[in-house]
């Protein structure tokens, strides 16, 4: 995958604190043993007079071989004298030595040259990061999720087959179990009603659940994601550029919240044709919430776009009226109690 410069930079100056963190608390943890034993220090300095004893010595010819030999041998009493301090103190060589974040590469980034798990693992982290910057991924929960709101009368929209309550009861209760069992061989879910029925309230708390356990989840409502790809389309030279298309393309779980309230374009609405292609192809999990019709998200986004949503993503029929301002009236009469 590619990244801005902006997201390497990030990543770079991440690795470079860890490692500097990494040798302050080594630093430290070897400073208080010479507090307690300054027999340690003094040791510890004649080992590195050893080191710099067999460059000179080197340099300075003669017997180089008897010379080295002997440095070797009174290197090796030092160390051993060493590891017996440590001892003594309750402590062992690897307590003196940084504690990288990955041990493969010390925190930087490189392994013979190539770039470390690591480093692509945070990579990874960044860009979502910088893509859900606006994101209120965690003001949602299943928990804060009330049925109270909706009424017990027989669902028109249902053709009156089950009461409203009744219809979210089961929506909140099937994608609670989604998030509960959420993997990467998830399916897709469409979600579909009127405004402030709770389609995003539930979206962001399955977003929640799969970044808990450690899914890379992408969300934004498709006007945020619609401004990303055409800024992407008249700024190639931006450090931004290629972010957005390839994160939304690849990320475990992608949210796109409010299909059709984006500006209409014919660019955007086949870039989000080739997105959820794409991700059906690889088999990637996505939430897709619109107050449109199935009518109008044929005839705003083609035809096609509608048989992959009604074709590879599971329906749900969000009913009743406006769950946000009920919910906020509700609350006020609780608060005026």
């Amino acid at each position: 995958m590619a990244y801005s410069k902006r997201i390497h930079e990030e990543a770079e100056a991440e690795l470079l604190r860890r490692r500097s963190q990494a040798q302050r608390e080594a630093d430290a943890r070897l400073e208080a043993l010479f507090a307690r034993c300054p027999e340690a220090r003094d040791v510890r300095s004649r080992m590195a007079q050893t080191a710099s004893g067999a460059a000179k010595a080197v340099l300075k010819g003669g017997n180089v071989r008897a010379q080295l030999l002997a440095l070797k041998e009174e290197n090796l009493a030092l160390q051993a004298r060493f590891a017996a301090l440590l001892a003594e103190n309750g402590m062992v060589r690897e307590d003196i030595e940084p504690h990288f974040t990955c041990t493969i590469c010390e925190d930087t980034g490189y392994v013979d040259g190539r770039i470390c798990t690591c480093h692509k693992a945070l990579l990874k982290r960044l860009a979502y990061e910088s893509l859900n910057r606006v994101s209120p991924l965690t003001l949602s929960s299943f928990e804060s999720f009330s049925l109270d709101i909706f009424s017990d009368e027989p669902a028109r929209e249902l053709g009156y087959k089950r009461s409203y309550r009744a219809q979210m009861e089961k929506i909140l209760a099937y994608m609670r179990h989604y998030a509960e069992t959420f993997s990467a061989q998830s399916g897709s879910l469409l979600l579909k009603g009127g405004t402030g029925l709770g389609k995003t309230h539930l979206s962001l708390a399955v977003a929640a659940k799969a970044i808990e356990k450690g899914f890379g989840v992408v969300y934004g409502t498709a006007n945020q994601f619609a401004s990303s790809l055409e800024r992407e389309r008249f700024q190639q030279t931006d450090e931004d550029a290629g972010d957005a298309f390839t994160l939304l393309c690849t990320a475990d779980l992608l949210v796109i919240d409010d299909l059709g309230m984006e500006p209409k374009s014919s660019y955007t609405a086949t870039m989000f044709h080739n997105i959820v292609d794409t991700r059906l192809m690889r088999r990637l999990p996505t939430i897709v919430s619109t107050n449109l019709t199935e009518e109008e998200i044929g005839e705003r986004y083609a035809q096609r776009f509608l048989s992959r949503l009604l074709g590879y993503f599971d329906p749900l029929e969000f009913v009743g009226s406006d769950y946000r301002l009920r919910s906020r009236t509700r609350r006020r009469e609780r608060d005026a109690r």
